[in-house]
């Protein structure tokens, strides 16, 4: 399988693990640990087939992403976020440079945003009470998707 082939494939799949992941989490509130680490697992996979070099871009990516982790770890450890979706956010930033990854971590927060929203106004409209759990997994897969959109049109010749 050629570089070329190679990534369009590495990048459907991604794309369908972002699906069933966000799925999953509108459905369960929980993110399979088996999909996030397909995600993180298949990273280095796609920086094989993108011509990155060990050092300074394998390093880069995988400094950048100990990074994200980092802080969403700390945003989980206030209860801000659940540890699915920390370990989804890590393992994207594998894939993602910084541009790109800024941009899906903003969309990711527009998106959470107005979905938590959503499920306020549910929840009045319901006259229910409690706390709302929001599943950031949703959020944080249509983010990886727009983010994603660029690489995966631009391999198949279509300008997005």
């Amino acid at each position: 399988m050629g570089g070329a082939s190679l990534s369009a494939t590495l990048l459907v799949a991604l794309a369908a693990l972002l699906v069933s992941a966000g799925i999953q989490d509108a459905r369960t509130r929980e993110i399979a640990n088996w999909k996030n680490a397909a995600i993180a697992l298949l990273a280095p996979i796609w920086w094989w087939a993108t011509d990155l070099t060990l050092w300074p871009d394998m390093a880069t990516q995988l400094g950048l992403a100990l990074i994200v982790f980092a802080l969403f770890v700390a945003a989980f450890q206030f209860g801000w976020m659940g540890g699915g979706d920390v370990k989804m956010i890590g393992a994207l930033a594998l894939w993602l440079p910084l541009v790109p990854l800024t941009w899906m971590l903003i969309v990711m927060s527009l998106v959470g945003g107005a979905l938590t929203l959503l499920l306020l106004v549910e929840r009045a409209v319901r006259h229910r009470t409690g706390q709302i759990e929001v599943p950031y997994g949703v959020a944080i897969a249509i983010a990886a998707l727009i983010a994603l959109r660029e690489p995966l049109f631009n391999h198949f010749g279509v300008n997005a």
